[in-house]
């Protein structure tokens, strides 16, 4: 299986990142013909058989249980999202979530009703699913213009120029952000083939793209800020909102762009979308 490829270069990855000193090791002589820990290293601290990770690290061991993925994990450092990246890899898990979701109206009738707050529906792929206006103007782009196979993050944060213009301050922020949870999602749903040819579209399109997929970094999106550079307003610092959506799993979830207010961005926000500026306070 892929999956167990998958494991050893996360885990190899993960290992070239420490050095023994930073785990408490004591390093004998000066010449280590790898980056970070060596395997026996990682055993050791995991508390198992070296022969034992060695296997787990090649994907050799089928009944893995969690309490070893916990000790490597911890051995390891592993962030939450790692920990979990790692826990999918060892035991894939199955999902039954429909690849191509079909929106429900209320859904796209609330997204219009936050006008003109920034708003949109994002899916597992990135894939951008409903939006308002508001979400548009700011990254200057006309989504109804964009072929629906296009329309995901990683195609416009990677391949699409007014996105990659707008976005240019936060731009390496973003890209890692995309290809991380990208990464993250893919093992969380290893039966999504519409995920995985996303990933071999992107691979093959941009040598950014696959740059940082082959540092095998996880993380989910939760929340943030960009900066963003807008044609029209100019510099633009607005902060988001991942909102899950559980009644709707095949959604990933609904995100809100909001400025912080009295700020330069704010003013610039409200301009874009041809509202009123805010009041003064007296």
């Amino acid at each position: 299986m892929e999956e167990t490829s998958q494991i050893g270069a996360f885990l190899r990855t993960r290992r070239a990142r420490l050095r023994p000193e930073d785990v408490g090791l004591t390093v004998y002589g000066t010449r280590r013909r790898v980056p970070g820990l060596r395997r026996e290293e990682l055993a050791q601290l995991a508390g198992i058989s070296a022969d034992y990770y060695i296997r787990f690290e090649r994907g050799r061991l089928d009944n893995v249980s969690d309490s070893v993925i916990d000790a490597v994990a911890n051995a390891l450092r592993l962030d939450p999202d790692e920990r979990r990246h790692l826990h999918n890899l060892a035991h894939p898990p199955a999902h039954d979530t429909p690849e191509s979701p079909e929106l429900r109206p209320k859904l796209k009738q609330l997204v219009q009703a936050l006008d003109p707050t920034p708003a949109y529906v994002v899916g597992h792929h990135t894939n951008i699913l409903a939006w308002n206006r508001a979400a548009a103007a700011i990254f200057d782009i006309d989504f109804d213009a964009v072929p629906d196979a296009e329309r995901t993050w990683a195609h416009l944060i990677f391949r699409n120029d007014n996105v990659r213009r707008v976005t240019a301050p936060s731009w390496p922020e973003m890209a890692r952000r995309v290809v991380t949870y990208l990464r993250l999602r893919v093992s969380a749903r290893p039966d999504d083939t519409a995920l995985r040819n996303l990933v071999t579209t992107m691979t093959a399109a941009s040598d950014q793209f696959r740059y940082m997929w082959e540092t095998h970094d996880v993380a989910d999106i939760a929340h943030g800020r960009y900066h963003l550079d807008h044609p029209r307003v100019g510099e633009l610092r607005l902060d988001f909102e991942f909102l899950n959506l559980p009644a709707d799993p095949g959604v990933r979830a609904l995100v809100l762009y909001s400025a912080e207010p009295g700020t330069p961005s704010a003013a610039a926000l409200r301009e874009l979308l041809g509202l009123e500026p805010e009041p003064a306070v007296e």
